[in-house]
């Protein structure tokens, strides 16, 4: 199946393909987003989520994918600080601001210095009419952070601080989906890449989240927070599996707009299962969200 995925990239078959892991990454990411926002305090639920999926990739790294390249134990060397600073920031932000609105300011951030620095690492430029669509969606991104900011029922002095967080967070998930795409290109089976990854991605947090737990006044129940943390590490798997796949087989640039996307659908999921307010103004926004996706598709 490796030979099959990797002889794809640059294809037309490919590109389609890369599309439809991009978009089904942004469907996945924004409920993997809900669930580390949701019942759970967003520290513990990250590290349960964590040593899920890091535990189910372990014996798929070990003993089922070939063997990573020597070059490639650098390139591990730097997933667990890049993505560390990405997890301690959007934990941060979760714990001081609405989801609605610190989910679109971290999505809005992320894309536009991806495609800046797909440009510059991996040689990829985007049309004008591409950068139209670029401009729509982020705008109309940011516009829905405003009006769920002018809406949000929370501490106004910690929502800005939530903001602060989400706008660095949004900074470290272009780094590391740049990052992240350059490691899955440098190996020759990405499954190498995944597994290993997922391996070493799950390594660390769940040791903060632990301390974090032990100082808590009245903890959790653990097997709740498991259970859910094993769904959102099957969750991840198809999220972040998903957007690093479509970037080993098309452009990093297109990959990361297209699964922004998630906006659209954590909206949909804080309106249905959050009990938020939609309306008529945010679901203007939503569609010229995805309206800015079909552009930078098809420009």
């Amino acid at each position: 199946m490796s030979q099959w995925l990797t002889s794809l990239a640059g294809t037309e078959t490919g590109h389609w393909l890369a599309v439809g892991l991009a978009l089904l990454a942004a469907f996945t990411h924004a409920i993997f987003g809900a669930l580390q926002k949701g019942k759970f305090d967003p520290w513990l639920m990250r590290g349960a989520m964590d040593v899920s999926y890091g535990l189910m990739a372990a014996p798929f790294a070990l003993f089922v994918v070939p063997w990573p390249e020597p070059h490639m134990w650098i390139i591990f060397a730097g997933i667990l600080p890049i993505h560390l600073g990405y997890k301690l920031f959007q934990a941060m932000a979760y714990s001081r601001g609405a989801y609605t609105v610190v989910y679109p300011v971290v999505r809005g951030t992320g894309p536009l210095v991806t495609v800046l620095a797909a440009g510059v690492v991996f040689g990829e430029h985007f049309t004008a009419t591409q950068w139209l669509g670029v401009a729509l969606l982020l705008g109309a991104i940011f516009a829905l952070a405003g009006v769920n900011l002018k809406h949000a029922k929370v501490d106004r002095s910690r929502l800005w601080q939530a903001l602060g967080l989400a706008f660095i967070t949004g900074l470290f998930v272009a780094l590391y989906t740049t990052y992240d795409a350059y490691g899955i290109r440098a190996t020759a089976d990405p499954f190498t890449f995944l597994a290993w990854f997922f391996m070493i991605d799950g390594m660390l947090f769940p040791f903060i989240s632990a301390r974090y737990y032990r100082k808590m006044d009245k903890p959790p129940a653990l097997a709740p927070l498991m259970r859910r943390g094993f769904i959102g590490g099957l969750v991840a798997y198809a999220s972040f599996g998903s957007v690093m796949m479509a970037t080993r087989l098309d452009k990093v640039g297109e990959a990361a707009v297209l699964r922004e996307t998630s906006v659209v659908f954590a909206a949909l999921i804080g309106w249905f299962f959050l009990k938020e307010k939609v309306g008529p103004v945010r679901g203007a926004l939503m569609a010229l969200i995805a309206l800015g996706a079909v552009v930078v598709e098809f420009g």
